[in-house]
């Protein structure tokens, strides 16, 4: 079982056992109306509902989702689920500061967020001119710039070309010029495995 079906297989059986344990405990009492009836499945209605929109959202809610582990270190290598959105985000540190990223094996070259670029110090003033790049969006005009140190996990390299855009909005993405420089890179499942080259 994926770690993402077992987050989700723990939040169902907590959402049933506690109302359940709750009504038992409150019938129990023999002090039950019908107005604390209503009142406390309201209650536990509420609970269920947030409780779901956390779990379910928890991938584009970077705050939550550190309490929600898909990115684990398994000897050298560095092992990733599957979002539910079928793509694979990892915790990146670029100079230092940690963003989630799209791993994509699509994108020719790591692009990242002005916002990005700006929280992790990456220059762009020398660009002397835009690079023009084609996206799933449309041809967009993006600054490049070099990253000192990204690391994802286990994997870790130096001096990685970037490319920054207004366009590309708060996604972050990955691209093959970071993959390339691993030892090698696969998808067993819903699992993507990193390993990075010997020291």
């Amino acid at each position: 079982m994926s770690t993402d079906n077992r987050i989700d297989a723990i939040f169902y059986a907590l959402a049933l056992l506690l109302p359940l344990s709750a009504l038992v405990s409150a019938v129990g009492s023999r002090r039950l109306s019908v107005g604390r009836l209503v009142g406390g499945m309201l209650t536990w209605v509420l609970i269920f509902g947030v409780g779901f929109l956390i779990v379910q959202n928890r991938h584009r809610l970077p705050n939550v989702e550190r309490f929600f582990d898909d990115q684990e270190v398994v000897g050298k290598e560095t092992r990733i689920q599957m979002s539910p959105d079928g793509h694979f985000w990892a915790r990146v540190r670029l100079n230092g500061v940690t963003r989630r990223m799209l791993i994509d094996s699509g994108a020719t070259t790591t692009a990242i967020s002005t916002a990005t670029a700006q929280a992790a110090g990456i220059d762009t003033g020398q660009s002397p001119f835009p690079a023009v790049l084609r996206t799933a969006n449309g041809t967009v005009t993006a600054l490049t710039g070099t990253a000192d140190t990204v690391s994802v996990g286990s994997a870790r390299t130096e001096k990685l070309g970037v490319v920054v855009s207004p366009a590309f909005g708060e996604t972050d993405v990955l691209g093959m010029n970071f993959l390339s420089r691993l030892q090698s890179w696969r998808v067993e499942g819903r699992v993507l495995v990193l390993t990075p080259k010997p020291a």
